[in-house]
């Protein structure tokens, strides 16, 4: 199960925190990822993490967007400051299968997803 919470509008320049936890998984490590999507846009990758605790993020998001320093075994704690309007639309956090040492770009990788959270950011 994955539980997202979070999100919200805001003004462009503006901060939210996005929350995912997922269960289910017993004492294993999964990867997880962050996606959003907008109106006729395909789903794009913010931001993954490994198990391990390695982490990629979007070109688009590098420096702007960071794992919050409460972030735990099998949660994915996102920062986001200094949003655009282009940031807008769904985001949905992700799992990966479980004992995974990598993480993917791809949506198709992810076995198990939430229902997302709407961020909108105002110009």
């Amino acid at each position: 199960q994955v539980v997202e919470s979070g999100g919200g509008s805001v003004q462009a320049g503006g901060s939210l925190r996005l929350s995912c936890a997922a269960s289910g998984f017993g004492d294993s490590s999964v990867s997880m990822a962050w996606f959003r999507q907008a109106p006729g846009q395909e789903r794009e990758r913010v931001i993954c993490t490994t198990g391990d605790g390695i982490s990629r993020y979007a070109d688009s998001v590098k420096g702007r967007f960071t794992i919050s320093p409460d972030n735990g075994k099998n949660t994915l704690n996102l920062q986001l400051t200094s949003l655009k309007p282009e940031d807008s639309g769904m985001y949905y956090c992700a799992a990966g299968p479980s004992g995974a040492r990598v993480c993917s770009p791809r949506a198709g990788w992810y076995n198990y997803w939430g229902q997302g959270t709407q961020v909108t950011v105002s110009s």
